[in-house]
């Protein structure tokens, strides 16, 4: 599903699309991805801009973001949904592909930030679809954000001490 970016082009006030399709992440274009601009991420999608861009979470309702604060100033983001949309990732595959789209790079800060009460530490290595007929699927009893930090910092591969975790309250959420 090809997602389009508008970014101006310095001094020229041109704007300009740049693609953001999974299909281009091999190519020349998926270069783009890390220039300074706003990146739209909707649920069990992984995006990221470069230094001085924003990242937009849209509608985050039952879900949780995690954004990756990079050394150089760039963002790298995850929009973790309870259920999957079809064609994105789920719960449980998310935090892989955040870690694989992070890379090598320095990472000052992981922040998660949505509906913590929500969610199950667990929903990050098993998703809600992967329970069969007959399981029965664990629902939270009350808020972990110190489980799901941990959970967070694991499937990252980053430290515990660097992840934050807010409860947020519905809406669209912006990080700069």
């Amino acid at each position: 599903m090809p997602v389009a970016v508008l970014a101006l082009h310095a001094g020229s006030g041109a704007a300009v699309a740049q693609d953001r399709s999974p299909e281009r992440a091999g190519s020349a274009a998926a270069g783009t991805d890390r220039a300074a601009s706003a990146v739209r991420i909707t649920e069990g999608q992984v995006r990221e801009t470069g230094p001085g861009g924003t990242l937009l979470y849209p509608s985050v309702t039952s879900c949780l973001t995690v954004t990756v604060r990079l050394a150089d100033g760039g963002l790298v983001g995850a929009h973790a949904s309870l259920f999957q949309v079809p064609g994105e990732y789920r719960s449980d595959r998310i935090l892989g592909a955040l870690r694989d789209r992070v890379g090598g790079r320095d990472v000052t800060a992981v922040e998660v930030r949505g509906a913590v009460g929500a969610w199950l530490p667990g929903y990050f290595t098993k998703a809600v679809e992967s329970y069969g007929d007959g399981e029965t699927v664990p629902s939270p009893t009350e808020s972990d954000p110190e489980g799901l930090a941990a959970a967070v910092a694991d499937g990252l591969g980053q430290l515990r001490a660097k992840v934050t975790v807010w409860d947020v309250p519905d809406g669209d959420q912006t990080v700069r």
